[in-house]
């Protein structure tokens, strides 16, 4: 993921939250997502799942290309087919000369 990140600017939006109850009358400090929980502020942070969505779909769509690459390399050799059996050659040079 690190690499995915440099190349995404490093996606974060963990500080989007909606706060669901008051915030204590004496609290001065920063209105950040872990300063308001340690303060007891019952929040709704949705910037975490949006995150995390993300960051499952960049990942998903390099490991869907990464399999699509590798099956393509894979295909591009086909095996030759098997020689034919020595009785099946016969058997067709019997049929040709019977239809003859």
């Amino acid at each position: 993921m690190p690499i995915v990140s440099r190349i995404f600017g490093g996606l974060d939006f963990s500080n989007w939250f909606v706060p669901l109850g008051p915030v204590p009358s004496g609290y001065s400090g920063p209105m950040t997502y872990e300063a308001l929980t340690k303060a007891g502020v019952p929040l709704f942070a949705y910037g975490n799942f949006i995150t995390v969505a993300i960051n499952f779909v960049i990942l998903a769509l390099v490991i869907f290309v990464m399999v699509k690459q590798i099956n393509r390399v894979r295909n591009e050799n086909p095996a030759a087919p098997p020689p034919t059996p020595e009785d099946v050659a016969l058997l067709r040079e019997i049929r040709d000369a019977l239809k003859k």
